[in-house]
């Protein structure tokens, strides 16, 4: 038997990956909660990952309709999801140095540049011009996100003047990536 991949949002009505989409379910008292990692009981309930579809279905109370029951959602609900899919990216960057995947600096991003070992780059979202141009100009056609400031990539590495890092291909640069990904989406859309 195989496994069902796909499943409904129900704000747009659309049949999409579940990668595509945010997992929320209810508790005892109808509360809606993300369940992001599939571990809580109860019928799950799809958003598609985006932070205006989310406040839709909850000004909407489409959670409610959905489940046909007086399921109770609130505009805090998109603040928590906001926060979960922010740690989840910022904790993926410590996992990645940890596994030795990552490098950080503009030395030795440049130089995992040079040995076209990089799978994608992060840059803080408060970097100066002239480091912004210099490694858009080594990166070419490397993917580059923006998602944090300096200081708190400097807060999760525990460093100082964190402004570049690049993901070594691997394994562990993907697992980052769809992290990143999925934040970027959410906040994005």
């Amino acid at each position: 038997m195989q496994k069902e991949t796909t499943r409904k949002c129900i704000v747009t009505g659309q049949i999409l990956d579940k990668s595509a989409l945010l997992r929320f379910t209810t508790l005892p008292d109808n509360t809606v909660v993300p369940d992001f990692k599939k571990k809580l009981p109860n019928k799950g309930i799809y958003v598609t990952n985006s932070k205006s579809l989310l406040e839709k279905a909850v000004n909407t109370n489409m959670f409610a309709k959905s489940l046909k029951i007086k399921a109770k959602a609130t505009l805090a609900l998109v603040d928590q999801v906001s926060f979960l899919l922010y740690k989840q990216a910022l904790n993926s960057i410590s996992l990645a140095r940890k596994a030795g995947a990552m490098v950080s600096g503009m030395d030795k991003v440049k130089e995992a540049l040079k040995k076209n070992s990089v799978a994608f780059l992060l840059e803080a979202s408060d970097a100066g011009n002239d480091g912004h141009s210099k490694i858009v100009s080594m990166a070419q056609h490397v993917e580059i996100f923006n998602l944090f400031t300096i200081e708190e990539l400097d807060k999760e590495l525990a460093k100082e003047n964190t402004v570049h890092i690049a993901f070594i291909k691997g394994k562990m640069a993907n697992t980052v990536k769809e992290s990143f990904k999925r934040l970027a989406s959410f906040i994005n859309n």
